[in-house]
């Protein structure tokens, strides 16, 4: 029951909110009670079914062999509670600013819980037709959040051409996804994710693993985004509310990152080691272009957008690995990437709505002095994203080239090591485009002699959603082993190894 409500729960809340009607009497007083009560019921009973391991499984289309199956392992526990979690942050967070341009309030938070309840079915879902249909379900609401709801500074042109460039790329991703998984399934005789990862690819040619996991990373890749189809994501965050860009930095690229381990490296053994070589690639020309941008990207919300392409880059590494340490890093670093992205997109879409854009040539006085809760959550950020020690980021990108320096059988040795070698240069270009961000931002180099209106600095609720993201970087950076527990003895069963 409650895998079934920990789903139908933010449907229905969605449903609820999309239909208030725009200028209905007291609608200020419905939408945020309405909001904030699905949230952190959903919230709870993400807690449960992670404690609880239920499980949901019956026929749905029986003709095609296609079953309702839902339910929770080790792989999926933790972007399970993390999705929950931060649409409770987003939700607490929209309704403490003011109300959003384009549109209703009680629309935006309908928006909110849709892409919630896809990115929730996507990570429960067992049967590989059920996951694509789960994984769709993300792909209008978050097309409204750019369209509609995006950067009224930004002209109307460049929010309809970036939101359409998002649809455009993520249906080519899904078209190829969708073929991967018909060509699966029809080759394996079940659709039956945790069949398939069992088997192992065992009544699979090595020719069909290959072109199975060929389509699939290629579907995947381009929703990740893996280079060189990330092209969307920056556009996409410049224009996205703050809402829109932590859903999509903190869930819709974990999804693909998920799909790669779910459809691709557990049931397609053969195949993925086939194409180890190609992702290890992409993955480190992917960090070092997403580090060499931040270097000289002067919009600040699309610097985070192309440090999430490098992120991306380590977890991508992890997997073409191949290993039992490779899987854990991919998931620590999913689940990293997400806290970190959503605490820098939150102070940056903070800081533009106050200071009418995010243009880093503009010269501002620096948040040290002025905005202290903002200039500490701006730099555990930065400092998260360049892989500090102590905080969780450091965990994901050591163990993903610790598993790449020591991949799988059957993995190109020499290449990975030096994708590895790579990669760490990749750490050096973090560490100087952040250093650059909190010397212009944080310290004020080059602040105008007359300062200005003064700057709000985070407060009330606001600052409780940053303190909270806050904390979670710090516990997870000095404590890994809560995640990587929760995590360990499903990948060793699946991989048939335990993970060292």
């Amino acid at each position: 029951m409650a895998l079934t409500l920990l789903l139908l729960v933010p449907l229905v809340a969605a449903v609820v909110l999309l239909a208030a009607p725009p200028n209905g009497p007291g609608r200020g007083l419905r939408e945020g009670p309405v909001a904030i009560a699905a949230a952190g019921l959903t919230a709870v009973l993400a807690v449960v079914v992670a404690v609880g391991r239920p499980t949901v499984d019956s026929p749905w289309i029986r003709s095609l062999g296609v079953r309702w199956h839902f339910a929770v392992d080790g792989v999926s526990v933790a972007l399970v509670l993390l999705t929950a979690l931060l649409v409770v942050a987003v939700v607490v967070h929209s309704l403490a600013g003011p109300p959003p341009t384009g549109g209703s309030r009680s629309t935006l938070l309908g928006c909110v819980l849709l892409v919630e309840t896809g990115a929730l079915a996507t990570f429960l879902a067992r049967d590989a037709v059920l996951f694509f249909v789960a994984f769709e379900v993300v792909l209008v609401p978050m097309w409204v959040l750019i369209r509609r709801f995006g950067d009224p500074h930004v002209p109307d042109a460049r929010r309809g051409d970036a939101a359409a460039r998002f649809v455009l790329f993520t249906v080519l991703g899904s078209t190829l996804m969708l073929l991967g998984i018909l060509l699966l399934t029809f080759s394996a005789g079940t659709s039956d994710l945790g069949v398939l990862a069992a088997a192992r690819g065992a009544e699979l040619s090595t020719p069909v693993q290959v072109t199975v996991a060929a389509l699939l990373v290629a579907g995947l890749g381009i929703k990740v985004p893996i280079w060189p189809a990330h092209t969307w994501l920056p556009p996409a965050h410049t224009v996205a509310p703050t809402a829109g860009s932590v859903l999509l930095a903190a869930v819709l690229l974990k999804m693909g990152t998920y799909g790669l381990v779910r459809l691709a490296a557990l049931p397609l053994p053969a195949g993925m080691a086939a194409l180890a070589p190609v992702l290890a690639v992409l993955g480190v020309v992917g960090i070092l272009w997403g580090g060499l941008a931040c270097l000289v990207e002067r919009d600040l919300k699309r610097l985070v957008a192309y440090s999430s392409v490098a992120h991306m880059g380590f977890v991508v590494l992890a997997i073409a690995a191949g290993s039992p340490t490779g899987l854990q890093a991919a998931l620590f670093g999913n689940v990293a990437h997400g806290i970190v992205s959503a605490l820098l997109f939150f102070v940056v879409g903070d800081l533009k709505e106050q200071w009418g854009s995010a243009d880093l040539g503009v010269a501002r006085p620096g948040l040290r002095d002025r905005s202290p809760r903002f200039g500490l959550a701006l730099l555990a950020g930065l400092a998260a994203a360049l892989g500090l020690p102590g905080l969780a980021s450091f965990w994901g990108e050591f163990l993903a080239l610790y598993a790449a320096w020591s991949p799988a059988p059957g993995r190109p040795v020499v290449l990975l090591r030096a994708c590895v070698v790579l990669a760490a240069v990749g750490l050096a270009l973090a560490a100087g485009y952040s250093l650059r961000v909190a010397r212009i931002v944080w310290a004020g180099e080059g602040a105008p002699a007359d300062p200005g209106p003064p700057l709000r600095d985070l407060h009330a609720a606001r600052w409780g959603v940053t303190a909270a993201a806050l904390a979670a970087l710090v516990i997870l950076g000095v404590a890994p082993q809560l995640f990587l527990r929760l995590s360990s003895p499903d990948v060793g069963a699946l991989l048939g190894a335990v993970p060292p």
